[in-house]
């Protein structure tokens, strides 16, 4: 009991700026609650595939792509280039928020963020990832079970 009541205050000293990997189903029920079930006519699971094969719903997720230096941030891997500021490189920051806040565990900035790209002309397609694994697939297993 001694041990319980430790990792709950350990777990309170962790600021909350500081990145997790949500499971599927916490994923699925946050994006749900935060309304991207349905978005755009996308299902949640899809979004769920695509934060699976992006991040693997790690919130700190960041990949710098060398070949026009941009950098992709946090579980949806939103892009420097076009989406967010990352410092001084030159972003076209649609989303008008800084990368940074798609680092946190709070996924606020993010899914507000994947909502202005889903709306874009390429919708979801934006997302590489979403083309490649979870585009016209049968997606139920990333929702299955998770009460969503």
């Amino acid at each position: 009991m001694k041990a319980l009541a430790l990792l709950a205050l350990l777990g309170c000293l962790v600021p909350g700026g500081l990145g997790m990997y949500y499971s599927r189903c916490q994923l699925a029920q946050t994006l749900q609650q935060l309304g991207l079930g349905g978005y755009m006519g996308y299902s949640l699971a899809n979004w769920v595939c695509m934060a699976a094969h992006e991040s693997s719903y790690n919130t700190q997720a960041t990949n710098y792509n060398s070949w026009d230096g941009s950098t992709d941030f946090g579980i949806f891997q939103i892009n420097s280039r076009y989406w967010c500021q990352n410092g001084d490189e030159y972003s076209s920051n649609i989303c008008q928020i800084p990368c940074s806040d798609l680092l946190s565990n709070n996924l606020s900035a993010d899914v507000e963020c994947a909502k202005i790209i889903a709306q874009d002309s390429n919708g979801m397609s934006a997302w590489v990832a979403w083309t490649s694994y979870c585009q016209g697939q049968d997606l139920w297993q990333y929702v299955e079970g998770c009460g969503v």
